[in-house]
């Protein structure tokens, strides 16, 4: 069943508390959304509750994806620059897809979702993200037409002595 995805839903207790399952589900997993399992709900709340006060701000949205029982299935944060000289692309970031989700397709349908959004932005003509090397990423953002534009090597570290690149994808909406 495809997700139905909604973009800058209220953020209500139940939706709060549906996102930090996903998060902490998808990190557990091992999905490279900012934290290494185990990790625990209580320690992803308090980026959530940053995040959430930026989309209060009005400086990122939030796109949702829904499973046919209405669970949180998959998400991603689009965020705006600041800066006047680069206002024509956003971010992508916490792409995430429960992982009894993936492998369905519903990681491209949320990046499709992400980019139809992006188009409806006033003036902005690309999207920007970044990934965690060695897991094979790159190679799915590049077959959802994203295109590699820097690589720094070594710059997450997961742990003592296992160092990853931190690769910058494009995606042109034009």
């Amino acid at each position: 069943m495809p997700l139905t995805f909604t973009l800058d839903p209220a953020i209500t207790p139940g939706l709060r508390d549906g996102i930090l399952d996903l998060w902490t589900d998808v990190s557990n997993a091992g999905g490279a959304v900012g934290f290494v399992p185990p990790v625990s709900r209580e320690t992803i709340r308090p980026e959530l509750v940053g995040t959430l006060a930026r989309i209060a701000e009005g400086g990122t949205r939030l796109l949702v994806g829904h499973d046919e029982s209405g669970r949180v299935a998959a998400t991603a944060f689009i965020t705006f620059n600041t800066h006047r000289l680069r206002t024509h692309w956003v971010w992508l970031y916490t792409v995430m897809v429960h992982p009894e989700h993936q492998g369905k397709g519903h990681g491209r349908d949320l990046l499709a979702a992400a980019a139809e959004a992006a188009r409806g932005f006033d003036g902005v003509e690309a999207i920007r993200l970044s990934c965690r090397g060695g897991l094979g990423l790159e190679g799915f953002y590049a077959s959802c037409g994203y295109q590699e534009v820097g690589r720094v090597p070594g710059a997450i570290r997961v742990a003592p002595g296992d160092d990853r690149d931190d690769v910058t994808l494009l995606l042109s909406l034009n």
